[in-house]
């Protein structure tokens, strides 16, 4: 047999398939997608978003814990 080295999908960004969604830190909804249930900042690797979205949904999920919209632990 023969092994053949199978490709994954190349993952499109959210963001930059439809530029209608913005991210921004009062949209707390959307940016829980990006969070695990203990809290923390999910990688780019398995959300599938670009760098540059990447950075900014860190930023935007730093400012709503800031602000108290989302937690920083979950207890």
């Amino acid at each position: 047999m023969i092994n053949k080295k199978r490709r994954k999908k190349k993952r499109v960004c959210q963001f930059c398939a439809d530029k209608n969604i913005v991210i921004d830190y009062k949209n707390f909804q959307r940016l829980e997608k990006y969070i695990t249930e203990r809290g923390k900042i999910l990688p780019r690797r398995i959300t599938g978003v670009c760098a540059k979205h990447q950075r900014d949904l860190t930023k935007s999920i730093k400012v709503a814990r800031n602000v108290a919209l989302l937690p920083y632990t979950v207890e």
